[in-house]
């Protein structure tokens, strides 16, 4: 069974490059565009990876997180920011918040798909 991974970005062509790049390498994909709709989405299901932009309209990535982490079912889900921000107390924040770990746009999908198998662990 392949892993099921949720993308949350407001911009389309993120949201696009990232669930080609993850169905490619075998991951079933589900997409949000923005963290209100990534929150409802990971409540209605179980997600074994999830991907997230910072700065987002409605509802932004760390607030995001910052919620999920307070729902047991989703306390050990890894959450890996994908965003513009390399800002060191940015990523101290997201890290606090439940942040597994950190990739900045743009990126190379190969190394998203290496973050993935890594904390996925297949």
């Amino acid at each position: 069974m392949s892993a099921k991974i949720l993308t949350v970005d407001d911009s389309a062509s993120i949201r696009l490059t990232t669930k080609v790049t993850l169905t490619n390498a075998g991951y079933e994909v589900i997409e949000a565009a923005n963290g209100a709709e990534g929150l409802d989405k990971a409540k209605a299901g179980q997600f074994d990876l999830i991907v997230t932009d910072l700065n987002m309209p409605v509802m932004d990535g760390l607030t995001m997180i910052e919620e999920l982490r307070k729902l047991p079912a989703h306390m050990g889900v890894p959450i890996i920011f994908l965003t513009t921000e390399s800002d060191a107390d940015l990523k101290a924040r997201a890290k606090a918040a439940g942040a597994t770990g950190w990739l900045t746009k743009p990126f190379d999908p190969e190394n998203l798909v290496k973050i993935a198998r890594k904390v996925l662990g297949r």
